[in-house]
């Protein structure tokens, strides 16, 4: 019973750790765009990189 005693606050303030964390990301702009890291994570850059490539050799 006397571990309740470290216990109970150890979680409360680990949740609380967790809230100002989760708090603090969404007012830093971490979840603006949610949609834009799917859209770079699909978009093929290999592609992109040698289309400027033969653009800049053949000038």
């Amino acid at each position: 019973m006397n571990i309740l005693v470290i216990l109970v606050p150890l979680a409360l303030g680990l949740g609380l750790l967790g809230l100002a964390g989760f708090l603090w990301s969404v007012r830093s702009g971490q979840y603006d765009d949610l949609e834009g890291a799917g859209y770079r994570a699909l978009r093929d850059d290999d592609l992109h990189a040698s289309e400027e490539n033969q653009n800049s050799s053949a000038t």
